[in-house]
């Protein structure tokens, strides 16, 4: 419940602020300063004032608390009905339409009829010596004040709300799927702004002349300069409010472009996450929406473009296969070890799937091999093994074919070096040492040792031991001392190679 105090606070802070501004600043300062009245007639305003706002928050007070009941369930159950929870999001996306009626209700009834009736009262008693015309200037007064100060705590309770959806939301991860939605309690933007201009740009106007009409009928003998100071402070006081309820508007349209401008370079660094929290009252709630949906169909169909480029990787595989009996699976068993060692050694699960990936391709360039050197039993002469010296590139240019590059850019370093030499003397680039890719070192290691294990036409596959201790000679020379120690490891902790 801690959390739905410091929510109690922040609207009991709104309504302080709001008052404060709009009932003081705007109405009652004006008009107090407007007038020209005993010290008796002042203490009876005042009094008035006293009593009236009484009514006012007492009416306020009821609106309030049956307004806060399905919230403050939701917060006792700490949010484990789900029906209750839905309940409270439901009327925080109503709280700032139902606090502009709060505030209006109480402030007509509660406020400015009281106010007007004790002013009628007393003045027809002969109690309060003022004209009856002030009534009036003050009962509109009233309406403009209160007007103002619904409008004041409309988006500063906009404010409030949306990081108490964004904690019910994120409190049960249920809701934000839910059907529990903010379209049928949208305030369109075009509203907004027109009452916002009319309130801030004719009512102030209004008000500073029924301050004027106070002034003058209180005054008949006012010199200008008097006059001139005082419209200076009215003119101030009504600037000022403007420039409050304007930086307001301002925060409400500007929070939710700054969000949207945050996700959108997140997109434009392919990071695909969704907006949990559409806490928005207006129609950017539903270009939140939009851009979920937008995600979700660029998950979807990035998640269908891994399929397909997996599908084509293990199709190219197969075929590759399909042309030797003898070495059929040799590509998968490659990528299986080079998987492991990834594994091992502690690459990011990201790169270890690239790798197998790469590993799996790593021999495509053989199908640019004739067949009567890829299948020949024999020896091979120089000519022959020179085509067998070309797959390594074959299979790059191969690869350079599919689109979208972007796909497949970065398994071509692999398979162009899988045939290096740690001493250089490797082919096709002669590198040496760290100049060999990390991807083309890995496939190099599980290429011999699946190489030498497998049998062939011409030739029984060597024992697991021997394999090993090949691997252990070439370290250092041939292959990466440091990924024949961690295939050997691998080689150690399953019994499956």
């Amino acid at each position: 419940m801690e959390k739905y105090h410091l929510f109690l606070k922040r609207l009991y802070m709104n309504y302080t602020v709001g008052s404060l501004v709009a009932v003081f600043g705007v109405g009652a300062i004006p008009m107090f300063m407007s007038l020209r009245i005993s010290s008796k007639d002042f203490q009876l305003l005042l009094f008035i004032l006293m009593v009236s706002t009484l009514v006012m928050f007492c009416a306020e007070s009821i609106f309030f608390i049956h307004h806060l009941k399905p919230i403050k369930r939701a917060y006792e159950l700490e949010f484990f009905k789900q029906e209750f929870n839905e309940r409270a999001i439901l009327q925080l996306y109503k709280f700032p339409k139902l606090t502009v009626v709060r505030i209006l209700g109480p402030h007509y009834l509660g406020f400015s009829l009281t106010a007007s009736i004790l002013s009628y009262y007393l003045i027809q008693n002969n109690i309060l010596k003022i004209p009856l015309i002030y009534i009036l200037f003050a009962f509109i007064a009233s309406i403009i004040v209160a007007s103002l100060h619904a409008l004041i705590e409309f988006y500063l309770t906009s404010s409030t709300i949306q990081e108490e959806i964004k904690y019910i939301q994120n409190s049960n991860e249920s809701l934000i799927k839910s059907k529990v939605k903010p379209q049928d309690k949208l305030i369109p933007i075009q509203i907004k702004f027109r009452i916002t201009i009319l309130l801030t740009g004719i009512f102030p106007i209004i008000l500073f002349l029924l301050a004027a009409l106070v002034k003058l009928t209180a005054y008949h003998g006012m010199d200008v300069m008097s006059f001139l100071k005082w419209a200076a402070a009215i003119l101030i006081i009504t600037i000022f409010f403007s420039i409050v309820i304007s930086t307001l508007m301002a925060k409400d349209i500007e929070k939710p472009i700054h969000r949207l401008e945050q996700l959108m370079k997140e997109v434009e660094g392919q990071n695909y996450s969704i907006e949990k929290n559409n806490v928005y009252l207006d129609e950017f709630s539903n270009l939140f929406q939009g851009f979920n949906h937008m995600i979700l169909e660029i998950n979807e169909r990035e998640q269908k473009n891994k399929l397909l480029i997996n599908s084509f990787l293990t199709v190219l595989s197969t075929a590759l296969d399909a042309r030797d009996p003898y070495t059929s699976g040799h590509s998968v068993r490659v990528a299986d070890f080079s998987h492991k060692i990834g594994v091992e050694m502690g690459l990011p699960m990201s790169e270890v799937d690239l790798l197998f990936k790469t590993a799996l391709l790593h021999d495509i360039g053989k199908i640019g091999v004739p067949d009567r050197v890829l299948l020949k039993d024999g020896k091979l002469t120089d000519e022959e093994f020179a085509y067998i010296k070309a797959h390594p590139e074959i299979g790059e240019k191969i690869l350079k074919q599919v689109n979208p590059e972007s796909e497949i850019k970065n398994l071509l370093p692999g398979v162009r070096s899988h045939h290096e030499r740690i001493d250089g003397k490797g082919y096709p680039d002669r590198l040496n040492g760290d100049e060999i890719p990390l991807f083309g070192r890995i496939i190099a290691v599980a290429d011999s040792y699946d190489a030498m294990t497998s049998d062939r036409p011409y030739r029984k596959g060597m024992p697991h031991s021997k394999a090993v201790a090949i691997l252990l000679d070439g370290s250092g020379t041939q292959w990466d001392s440091e990924i024949v120690i961690a295939f050997i490891q691998c080689l150690e902790q399953t019994s499956t190679f």
